[in-house]
């Protein structure tokens, strides 16, 4: 199976590439501006392609017999996320559904969140369908335009498209968890005090449910994909902090994290940072979600690994 990885040096996408590696998979790596690992480039079943998603015609090569694509790519961490994202997240995605449409690509996995139904949580949880109302972050906004676009241009067309809506992922190597870690041990991670419904997912289980979903031949339309566990984001945090040995991190104010925002995306105008901490990101960070994952267990993994956090918890 010839696979095509969209954003294969980002963190999740190079997650996956290198779970893949050993597996009897032909892996196509698409990247843009940054460079994969040497071992990853140089494995015998890993063919490069250097291709830029706002340029649809080199898209192309990249697509030439390849059986599933598995999207990632996008950008992060840049100010004013509301300007950008609906040309990184929706307009590059189109790019792509375009360009594997073109090499008849049997089947478009992209990768998603639960946060675009909106609020959800385990007594009302998201559905796997598409909300009549826009959700209010920009994040979610957008991704939620490609999935439209993706079951649109899929219409009575051979491939098939999937939109996999796994929660928060946690294990070793996660870039946000281990942001957090790094934040916590220096005590500088604070969470605010209203209760965040999350949904996780164990890496190890993510990456079972993409093979699960490469492999089923029917598979098709949403699937929410986490565990068996409830817990709130501030329920993470001290667990996460009490297995990393770091004080739990303190409750603030609302307005004390917008404020934050604002103030790294200004620095970051100004001077041409990186902006890891935008007011959009914590609009959909304060968002609680919670999806109904009986389509993951019937179609694709019936079993989880690491069932709730209590399991979970030797990734950390």
């Amino acid at each position: 199976m010839k696979i095509l990885i969209t954003g294969a040096a980002g963190n999740l996408g190079l997650l996956l590439t290198r779970h893949l590696l050993p597996g009897h998979y032909n892996l196509n790596l698409l990247t843009h501006n940054r460079s994969l690992p040497a071992d990853v480039a140089s494995a015998p079943n890993v063919k490069v392609f250097r291709a830029d998603l706002a340029q649809p015609a080199t898209l192309a090569p990249a697509c030439e017999g390849v059986d599933a694509v598995v999207h990632f790519a996008g950008v992060l961490f840049k100010p004013g996320p509301e300007r950008f994202l609906p040309t990184t997240n929706t307009a590059w995605a189109a790019n792509m559904v375009d360009a594997a449409l073109a090499a008849g690509v049997r089947k478009f996995i992209l990768v998603s969140f639960p946060h675009v139904e909106g609020e959800s949580t385990p007594e009302n949880p998201a559905r796997g369908d598409f909300p009549a109302a826009d959700p209010l972050s920009a994040h979610a906004r957008t991704r939620l335009a490609a999935e439209r676009y993706l079951f649109a241009a899929c219409e009575k067309t051979p491939m098939a498209p999937i939109a996999l809506r796994p929660g928060m992922i946690y294990g070793r190597g996660v870039l946000m968890v281990d942001a957090a870690r790094w934040l916590m041990e220096r005590r500088l991670l604070a969470v605010w005090r209203r209760p965040t419904w999350i949904h996780l997912l164990a890496l190890p289980d993510w990456h079972r449910c993409v093979k699960a979903t490469l492999a089923a031949e029917d598979a098709r339309g949403v699937y929410n994909l986490g565990d068996d566990g409830c817990i709130t984001l501030q329920g993470f945090l001290d667990t996460a902090a009490d297995a990393w040995r770091c004080p739990r991190p303190p409750r603030l104010p609302v307005w004390t994290f917008y404020a934050a925002g604002a103030a790294v995306e200004l620095y970051a105008s100004i001077f041409g940072t990186a902006a890891p901490l935008t007011r959009d990101f914590i609009r959909i960070g304060m968002a609680s979600y919670w999806g109904n994952t009986t389509r993951m267990k019937r179609e694709l993994v019936a079993d989880l690994q690491y069932t709730t956090l209590a399991e979970g918890r030797v990734l950390l």
